[in-house]
């Protein structure tokens, strides 16, 4: 009688779901999954913190398009994973954690005292759509396809799966495997193109109108529908834009798109369609919530929406045409649809009225490129610099504050997936895990990072983690040595800067360069706008001997407290909806 360990069962069920990648901190408890990992073609990748763990997760999973999976050890490590899981749920990423326990006889339920013993199912309830735990081995398989079902279907979103450190360590009788069973023969993978008479239906509204809008959401990328969406919007002479998250859809150069900052040449483009076609995405609050004043009337247009997710469909926004289906596939069938009906139209009409708009929007960044310094880099210039020098498939993250308005404001985002930013609740600290993430999905791509030095200190340890993994990531720092956003709140609310001293918004000046070379990294400093290119290419030539680098940008602190896109982000935001 052959026998295995209940971890390398664990291991085995990953495989069949074609998991690639795990990450967290290696404990004992873990011992007897890790240890099978390589054998069965998966990486694991030990980080210096759980929650950075997660992130690293949630970005490979954005770019690969696969689940993400996470390993938290007893109690503590689980907590400190389950912090991250909280951004995977906001943000729609489908991350399976698996947390282990200390032994039941003491923990389940817990005695009182027991060392390291937490509900962490409990814990994990609310903000998964799956939440379990293990108790007979015999089950195992069956709950991770319900954890791996959960996650993958319709709206993204994580699941998690608690089990026994001595469970994972039990030998069962290798024939008396239960049936573990690949991700085709026990769920959905597909929607497909939804109800063929709706596609006809919304065929003919988008044939029949003069103006269109079509807007996309991270739907679209997760199905790999970006290129049906371009040819769509260009057959039918449509303005293009896209949720804050799902930036690269459109190319941020077509001449029909319209950038999440342009409010004034979006939201008149939107208020006067004739159709709206949302795919997926659900118009929160970034969106204005798919109501006035940044969208039109939905009792004076047509609106259809396309989403995998049925709770996602009309949730802000009243819909005349609900399409339940897979994004790609269904934008497939509607742009065959409508060129049955017609020939491309070009240019969408208003257009040149539209961009006058866009023009406004547009002057304020470039009066803000124009402000002389008074100390340090202009956080505008430095995000432009780093567009520059990297090519269109560069894969592009932001984290921060202020940084990151800087970063969408002037840093366009060229093909998909190639964007990371933590958008539903702009979670500090998630930028480097999500590069190193991104890193591991596409190796072969550059990788860039452009962070506030505040959310940077959160996960900088995890600078080793990408030199040990060998991940050639750039990272850019701009270092006001400050909280940079709370200053522009503070300014904006009246008060001044004996108000924010006194509130510990100031940070004790830290030399990022010398940090990431003490941990095996190239290092650069940049103090005026002109050094930042010679600092990206010697970068460069560091990465392709597959070292990390970073450059500390010391930017303008006054200049950083105005970051263009401030008062688009608050506008948007300001949204009531309906």
């Amino acid at each position: 009688m052959s026998e295995i360990s209940v971890g390398e069962l664990l291991v085995r069920c990953l495989q069949a779901e074609g998991i690639e990648l795990v990450a967290g901190i290696i404990d004992g408890a873990h011992i007897p999954m890790v240890v099978h990992t390589a054998k069965y073609g998966i990486r694991y990748v030990n980080a210096h913190h759980e929650e950075a763990a997660v992130h690293l997760a949630e970005g490979y999973s954005r770019i690969a398009r696969k689940p993400g999976v996470v390993i938290g050890n007893p109690g503590c490590g689980t907590g400190n994973m389950l912090a991250g899981v909280v951004s995977a749920h906001a943000e729609g990423h489908p991350i399976v954690a698996i947390g282990t326990l200390r032994p039941r006889i003491k923990t389940d339920p817990n005695r009182g005292g027991a060392w390291q013993a937490a509900d962490t199912e409990s814990m994990a309830r609310p903000i998964t759509k799956y939440a379990a735990t293990v108790r007979q081995w015999e089950r195992l398989p069956e709950m991770m396809r319900a954890a791996f079902r959960a996650a993958m279907t319709g709206r993204p979103g994580p699941a998690y799966i608690a089990i026994p450190d001595e469970l994972l360590l039990e030998q069962v009788d290798a024939d008396r495997l239960p049936p573990i069973h690949e991700a085709s023969r026990y769920r959905v993978t597909s929607l497909g193109a939804g109800d063929a008479a709706a596609i006809e239906r919304a065929a003919d509204h988008l044939a029949q109108a003069k103006r269109v809008f079509i807007h996309a959401g991270k739907g679209v990328l997760w199905a790999d529908g970006a290129a049906e969406l371009r040819a769509l919007g260009e057959h039918l002479g449509a303005c293009l834009g896209a949720s804050l998250g799902a930036r690269g859809v459109v190319p941020e150069d077509h001449p029909h798109y319209f950038h999440p900052f342009d409010l004034a040449g979006a939201g008149l483009a939107r208020a006067e369609a004739d159709v709206v076609l949302v795919v997926g995405g659900r118009l929160g609050e970034y969106d204005g919530w798919g109501g006035p004043p940044m969208w039109g009337d939905p009792a004076k247009q047509v609106t259809i929406q396309i989403d995998s997710d049925p709770m996602s469909i009309g949730l802000n926004r009243p819909v005349d045409l609900a399409i339940v289906a897979d994004a790609r596939a269904a934008l497939a069938a509607l742009l065959e649809a409508v060129r049955a009906r017609g020939a491309a139209r070009g240019a969408p009409p208003d257009l040149a009225r539209y961009r006058e708009k866009t023009g406004e929007t547009m002057q304020t960044g470039i009066g803000y490129l124009g402000t002389p310094c008074t100390s340090g880099a202009n956080p505008g210039k430095m995000v432009m610099a780093v567009r520059q020098h990297f090519p269109p498939d560069a894969i592009t993250v932001l984290d921060g504050g202020n940084t990151t308005l800087t970063g969408v404001a002037f840093h366009p985002i060229l093909s998909s997936p190639s964007f990371l930013y933590s958008v539903k609740m702009g979670y500090l600290g998630t930028g480097l895990p999500f590069a190193m993430g991104a890193q591991l999905a596409a190796p072969e791509r550059p990788v860039c990072l452009i962070s506030g030095d505040g959310a940077f200190g959160f996960h900088v340890m995890e600078l080793e983690t990408a030199v040990r993994e060998e991940l050639p990531i750039t990272v850019v720092v701009a270092v006001d040595d400050a909280w940079g956003m709370e200053k522009t709140a503070f300014v904006a609310l009246g008060y001044g800067a004996s108000d924010w001293e006194r509130r510990g918004i100031d940070l004790a000046s830290v030399a990022y360069d010398e940090l990431a070379r003490s941990l095996g990294c190239h290092g650069e400093r940049v103090e005026r706008d002109e050094e930042m290119e010679p600092a990206l290419a010697r970068c460069r030539r560091a990465n392709e001997s597959g070292k990390p680098a970073l450059i500390h940008v010391q930017v303008d602190r006054e200049l950083n407290t105005k970051p263009p896109g401030w008062e688009q982000f608050r506008a948007a935001r300001s949204a009531q909806g309906y």
